[in-house]
């Protein structure tokens, strides 16, 4: 049996890197429940089990989670700035948390923080939860806030805000697995599945051993059975239970603690925090960082979107697949989390900053036909993210179009920011880190984000760094009569946008062996022949041989070498390249995806920073740290295989 140690969600040990590599976790597609309305009262009919009391639903989830772990007493004592962290093993209709929530923002200091965090294996639909919510009235803000933001079902980790200052992540997926994915330290635990005379899976001893894994000294846990099985399951993974009056007509429930080795502390102090880049990867970063309270500098020679970032239109997409590997998770991850962010922000701001109307996307041959549509019959994406539109044609439902710029402005008018116009030259690690300007200026902070694309790769010792450049080109055409009609983003081989200024983007060359930066007419006529050959109707209506192409911009994207961005920890290239480097973190390569996978990335970044519960699963968390190109060279160095 094999013990690691974690440190705010993210292994530092060699021997985490290895085992990460040999074991294999298999997401499958989520199967939404099926109810049963008995009256008011929704019913499990896999589990043939109510989600709450038939007797007082509230009061039962205030009499046993909350009263149980003690909630109120211990809210109304946390620190200014202090986390807490509930965690849950079956989210159903959500009331516990909201209840949670709800106790929180009446008894906790007001800069006090609370995650909840809940699995759900088989979640409610939409509709079935808001008819579900609608019984408590008492509830209505919150409840309004998690339907507001409720994810589709896809498997593993989605981020929702119920409030500035409470946060809830739900795992979709077993309870066991996704719990044995996350690596947060829990305050208290929720134990509330389906009995388990009826649902006896989840009662399991590899779940208890999950929750003791994840619980420190004084976490407290609650739950409305009293089952034996259950009561020495939990005794035997470290728990001391004890039997507590039940609820109503149950005679007992169960409560209990866990003492065992000596917490991390908990820090109450935001971080000061320097972002070096002001393009999309960091003006997310900056924002993400200034929601959690941080003082965040944002440090770019050039100013706000200036590179890649700043062509005058991006599209919101992904590229969906029935294959749920790491790579494709974060695809779609990304693209709900980016959704969420964006409506959260209501932004677009009106019709100049562009649109969220959905995504078209042609299929350019059989292969991509046949991966869209594996993608929707398999369920991995269900029709709350994409659905098909005719034979020839998917829409990535509530994706667009915005200007990029403006997304960066909007994010970096916060507060907690501020921005200067200054070139780093070099980074250094150590507490706290160090930024050195052009001018020989030593800037300092707890933390330095380098989201600084390509670039980052000129600074002094990351010249190891995997990344390549992909040069680009956008034609702006002049709009026409026909074509101002336009209304939702198209992706084909390339991409077109509805008119922005007037102007549409048609776009974009992919050139990995020309590093000009001048724009050239060839590149032109090579969008042009694209946008002929896939969409001839909308080549036509935009004027044919006579299109009038009024301007053209060149960037160039920058990638890794397997298409994931690069983000967490910068590692150290010393004999222990697995060490992180102390303060020092990397937000870029998110190539041609900016726009939808950089807030994803920017809320990973601000919780390892700030030492919160992490957005993705640890799976992702391996699958983007920068680091997994070095444990790649090693094993292959070592001929090590699994």
């Amino acid at each position: 049996h094999l013990r690691l140690r974690y440190t705010s969600g993210v292994s530092t040990s060699p021997a985490f890197g290895l085992l990460a590599y040999m074991t294999t976790t298999i997401f499958a597609p989520i199967l939404p429940a099926e109810l049963d309305w008995q009256g008011d009262i929704p019913v499990a009919r896999d589990y043939d089990d109510p989600y709450f009391s038939r007797q007082d639903g509230i009061a039962e989830s205030r009499y046993v989670f909350l009263n149980g772990n003690r909630l109120p007493e211990r809210f109304s004592t946390l620190s200014s700035g202090q986390l807490f962290v509930v965690g849950e093993t079956g989210f159903g209709t959500g009331l516990n948390c909201l209840l949670a929530a709800q106790c929180f923002l009446q008894t906790a200091p007001p800069q006090a923080h609370l995650h909840l965090v809940s699995v759900e294996k088989h979640p409610l639909t939409l509709k079935d939860m808001r008819t579900a919510l609608a019984h408590w009235p008492e509830l209505a803000s919150l409840a309004n806030a998690l339907l507001t933001e409720y994810p589709p079902a896809t498997p593993g980790q989605h981020r929702l805000k119920l409030h500035p200052r409470i946060s809830l992540t739900l795992l979709y997926g077993e309870a066991e697995q996704c719990w044995s994915l996350f690596q947060h330290p829990v305050d208290a635990w929720f134990l509330d599945g389906f009995a388990p005379a009826c649902n006896p899976d989840m009662w399991q001893p590899a779940l208890f051993a999950q929750m003791a894994r994840l619980s420190q000294p004084g976490t407290t846990l609650a739950t409305f059975t009293a089952a034996g099985f259950v009561r020495r399951g939990l005794q035997e993974a470290g728990f001391e239970m004890k039997k507590h009056k039940g609820f109503g007509h149950k005679r007992h429930m169960l409560i209990g603690e866990i003492h065992h080795a000596t917490p991390d502390p908990t820090p109450t102090s935001a971080p000061s925090v320097i972002v070096v880049g002001a393009g999309l990867a960091g003006a997310t970063t900056a924002h993400a960082l200034a929601e959690r309270g941080c003082n965040v500098t944002v440090l770019d020679a050039d100013g706000i979107a200036q590179h890649a970032s700043g062509n005058l239109a991006g599209v919101v997409y992904s590229t969906p697949s029935a294959h749920l590997t790491p790579q494709n998770r974060f695809y779609q991850q990304s693209y709900s989390h980016a959704l969420r962010w964006l409506a959260r922000q209501a932004f677009p701001r009106d019709e100049t900053d562009g649109q969220l109307n959905g995504v078209l996307q042609h299929y350019v041959d059989d292969k991509q036909r046949e991966k869209l549509t594996q993608a929707m019959e398999t369920g991995a994406w269900p029709s709350a993210l994409l659905i098909a539109q005719g034979q020839h044609t998917a829409e990535l439902v509530g994706g667009g179009y915005l200007r990029p710029a403006r997304w960066c402005q909007h994010l970096l008018d916060h507060d907690n920011i501020r921005i200067e116009q200054a070139r780093v030259i070099a980074v250094h690690e150590g507490k706290p880190a160090t930024a050195t300007l052009d001018n020989g200026e030593d800037r300092q902070a707890d933390a330095i984000v380098l989201c600084t694309a390509a670039n980052t790769a000129t600074l002094p010792g990351l010249q190891w760094l995997p990344l390549k450049l992909i040069r680009g080109q956008v034609s702006y055409c002049q709009a026409t009569d026909a074509s101002r009609l336009w209304q939702q983003a198209q992706c084909h081989g390339g991409y077109l946008t509805p008119a922005l200024d007037d102007l549409h983007c048609v776009g974009a060359t992919f050139d990995l062996h020309n590093e000009s930066p001048v724009a050239s007419e060839e590149d032109d006529q090579a969008n042009l022949a694209q946008l002929e050959r896939y969409l001839p109707r909308l080549w036509l209506e935009l004027g044919g041989q006579q299109i009038n192409i009024v301007d053209r911009r060149v960037a160039f994207r920058c990638q890794s070498l397997d298409f994931l961005p690069l983000c967490g920890p910068l590692p150290v290239a010393t004999e222990n390249p697995h060490r992180p480097a102390t303060g020092l973190y990397l937000n870029l390569a998110h190539g041609s995806r900016g726009i939808t996978g950089t807030p994803l990335c920017a809320d990973l970044i601000a919780d390892l920073i700030c030492k919160h519960p992490l957005p993705v699963d640890q799976q992702l968390v391996d699958a983007l740290a920068p680091d997994r190109f070095i444990v790649r060279k090693r094993k292959k160095q070592s001929g090590w295989t699994p």
